[in-house]
């Protein structure tokens, strides 16, 4: 049996298994990652990450769910991303290019007194606003919007970060029943590839408290592009100027919307261990 090497990593609790394909060739990732991220009988995570070439950035990075489903991209993936590939000597540059489904992102490395990265700051593009391959309205958006389930009403905001998120504001964040109210709005036909979808809260300090249900995941400690939306729909129904801080259950990400049109994340990335695993 073949046998792999990968580290497992975190970003705000987010978890992943990242593998370098660089130096190993891991076949059918799809049913890799449902096996390896099976919480009793795996290694247990959010995903499966893996690292790889690129002839338009410095490496690629291609992300699968637990599920099995491939995503676009991941914001607190892509932090961990950065971090393995300094770690382990395969750059030497603070400043890296990362190719994704969603385009390539250029990170930014920030490392502590023994030289490994803490945290990163993503360049993480302008958000799209409207998308009719991934929203079913007339013209694919949809600004403090009505969306029912059974009896209930909810009013949010489609923000798309390469993949597509649905962000609602509600006064008591503790009550959401994620668990429930999660995948009847991820499955709606309203979204065609399904959707991520964020309940936000407004603090008294002027950050976001923010619960995610994540697409092909489910509930996850924190979402990276979902802690941009949600700071993209906080300034568009004017919550804030564009500056958020995003406290999810696993951690907290700074988000900057900035004069460029740009969304800029930056967050925590953590090794938790490595180790070796039969195919």
């Amino acid at each position: 049996m073949k046998t792999i090497q990968f580290t497992k990593m975190h970003g705000a609790g987010n978890d992943y298994i990242y593998v370098d394909t660089i130096s190993q060739e891991l076949p059918n990732p799809a049913e890799v990652a449902i096996s390896w991220s099976a919480p009793h009988t795996g290694i247990g995570s959010d995903g499966l990450i893996l690292i790889g070439r690129s002839d338009k950035a410095d490496f690629s990075m291609r992300m699968f769910n637990n599920d099995g489903s491939e995503g676009r991209m991941c914001g607190n993936g892509i932090r961990c991303v950065g971090k393995y590939v300094y770690d382990h000597g395969m750059t030497h540059s603070k400043e890296v290019s990362i190719e994704t489904l969603a385009g390539i992102k250029l990170l930014h490395l920030h490392t502590d007194a023994e030289d490994r990265v803490d945290q990163v700051k993503v360049d993480m593009g302008e958000p799209i606003l409207a998308d009719p391959t991934q929203l079913a309205t007339p013209d694919g958006s949809l600004k403090e919007g009505t969306v029912s389930v059974g009896n209930r009403n909810y009013i949010g905001t489609f923000v798309s970060m390469g993949n597509p998120h649905f962000v609602i504001f509600v006064d008591d964040i503790q009550s959401v029943d994620l668990s429930g109210e999660g995948p009847a709005l991820e499955n709606l036909p309203l979204f065609p590839q399904k959707c991520n979808i964020e309940f936000a809260q407004l603090l008294s300090d002027g950050s976001l408290r923010t619960r995610v249900w994540e697409r092909g995941t489910g509930i996850t400690m924190a979402c990276g592009t979902g802690a941009c939306a949600t700071a993209v729909a906080a300034k568009l129904c004017g919550l804030n100027d564009g500056h958020s801080t995003i406290k999810m259950d696993g951690g907290t990400l700074s988000i900057e919307w900035s004069e460029n049109g740009h969304i800029f994340m930056t967050g925590p990335a953590t090794t938790v261990f490595e180790g070796t695993i039969k195919l």
